[in-house]
């Protein structure tokens, strides 16, 4: 029973991180109703540059450690909400009156740069982060060996923070009213002089910095972030948001939850080499049976 509370602690840990990548999506995907496959690799990127720009505060211009980590957030947020920008101007502003599989094939486009990009700035090697904030706090008191680290609790507790303060804006806000009107009804909305560029643009930037977000706490838990951890991130998220929820973030989040805590159960009891393709094969399985209910619904 240990075992089973500390691997669903560690789900905890796994859920906060894929409901935030989740709740991104479907701000940029609720909006705009096109598949987004570059915020798998966002995740990654944002991970591997804050890594890049860290050591490299530390070994080549001597900075403390904590200084050293601020200079790769800071340097981390700028290359991310400069392409979040370009993203919403060079790709969905041209391509949002065509096809849908445009926008697909662009962001898939971008997803692979993004990878290569990451790459070659790291030489195809990984760096790491020195372990930090890594003493375990005992959840149900000492004589219990069940833990979670310091870490862990404030990567959770910032997940909570953020989808909580964002569920704010987007029920009780102007800001949040104005989305969902873009949303259901973008004509309708601009003939009451609301600008939806303007919308998409700052959701895809919100959408960007939640997802960048995700990629900082998970670099400052598993000290590194590879790669080409992008497309699989990516992919799981879309299955994901598309089992829970194209339109409302928080159920979105909520799906994005239960599957952190499966991949955890699955770790711990299963081979962690099948892990990827339980996961979607579950999803698949929970989109066809979706799919017909909608159908059986509609007839």
């Amino acid at each position: 029973m240990s075992y089973f509370l500390q691997l669903i602690l560690n789900g905890i840990h796994n859920a906060a991180l894929y409901a935030l990548l989740a709740y991104g999506y479907v701000l940029i995907h609720g909006l705009t109703h096109r598949t987004d496959l570059s915020l798998g690799a966002v995740f990654a990127f944002s991970g591997q540059t804050f890594i890049l720009a860290a050591a490299f505060g530390f070994s080549v211009l001597w900075m403390t450690l904590p200084a050293a980590l601020g200079f790769g957030v800071a340097i981390a947020a700028l290359y991310i909400s400069t392409g979040g920008y370009l993203v919403a101007k060079l790709i969905y502003a041209p391509l949002d009156a065509g096809s849908r599989n445009t926008v697909l094939v662009a962001t898939l486009g971008l997803s692979i740069f993004l990878m290569e990009l990451s790459r070659i700035a790291a030489d195809t090697r990984d760096y790491w982060l020195p372990p930090m904030l890594a003493s375990p706090v005992h959840i149900l008191g000492p004589a219990a060996d069940i833990s979670l680290t310091e870490l862990q609790l404030v990567n959770i507790g910032v997940a909570l923070v953020v989808i909580l303060l964002a569920e704010l804006t987007m029920n009780h806000t102007l800001a949040g009213r104005i989305w969902r009107a873009v949303s259901d009804e973008p004509t309708a909305s601009a003939i009451c002089g609301i600008n939806p560029e303007v919308v998409r643009t700052r959701a895809i930037l919100a959408a960007y910095a939640i997802c960048a977000l995700a990629g900082f706490l998970a670099a400052l838990y598993y000290g590194n972030v590879s790669f080409n951890t992008g497309i699989i991130f990516g992919l799981k998220i879309l299955f994901i948001t598309a089992a829970g929820s194209f339109s409302r973030p928080l159920h979105a989040a909520f799906g994005a939850a239960i599957i952190g805590m499966i991949e955890s159960l699955w770790g711990g009891y299963f081979s962690v080499l099948w892990r990827d393709a339980a996961v979607f094969s579950l999803l698949v399985f929970v989109l066809a049976t979706r799919t017909n209910v909608d159908e059986q619904e509609r007839v």
